[in-house]
């Protein structure tokens, strides 16, 4: 089990196995995040049950909702607006450093689409 959390802890999440690769994408809104994409089915991440709430920011075709932490702002995931699709994004920078030490790095060039 990897458990993650945003810097303050209010928002705290888990997942059974370690991506095979993050996503360091490239596209206006990811790189000014920082963020490094882990990807799962919904039902494959857990957050906690006493997690904080979430503001979400959506942009462009507004098919996504980023959410971050209303107490210290760290991005944590993002979701699909429709929810029958069947991957959501998690912050993987929120991971312990050693997990995300031994996974490699893709570089999405999302800026191009």
């Amino acid at each position: 089990m990897i458990e993650a959390s945003c810097h303050c802890g209010a928002v705290r999440f888990a997942v059974e196995t370690a991506p095979g690769e993050v996503n360091d994408c490239n596209c206006s809104i990811c790189r000014r995040y920082g963020t490094l994409w882990a990807y799962y089915q919904p039902r494959q991440v857990r957050f906690a049950a006493e997690s904080g709430p979430t503001d979400i920011y959506m942009w462009g075709d507004r098919m996504l909702e980023f959410h971050r932490c209303r107490a210290c702002g760290c991005v944590t995931h993002w979701s699909p607006v429709d929810r029958a699709h069947g991957r959501m994004g998690v912050n993987a920078r929120l991971m312990p450093p050693e997990v995300l030490a031994a996974i490699p790095v893709f570089h999405g060039d999302g800026a191009s689409m």
